[in-house]
């Protein structure tokens, strides 16, 4: 599995069951257009699943969870510190 998955809340859940809104809410999206980052766990997988009409899912690999630290700097030769 994934190290997490990235859900965006694409669809409103007006004229979908109450289960089916607050499981929107439960993975923490609020707002139509939003993305969270969540854990890939089987139980997140199963509240995906059932919103599967309403969201979009990326899975982001592992090492992608943390972005690289940019080279440092040196400072150009001859310059006064």
């Amino acid at each position: 599995m994934a190290a997490q998955l990235r859900v965006t809340y694409k669809k409103s859940s007006i004229g979908y069951s109450q289960r089916q809104k607050d499981t929107i809410r439960s993975l923490g999206l609020k707002r139509l257009g939003q993305t969270v980052d969540v854990p890939d766990n089987l139980a997140i997988r199963g509240m995906v699943h059932h919103v599967q009409h309403l969201v979009v899912v990326v899975e982001t690999p592992a090492d992608a969870a943390v972005p690289p630290a940019p080279p440092p700097v040196a400072p150009p030769d001859g310059a006064d510190a």
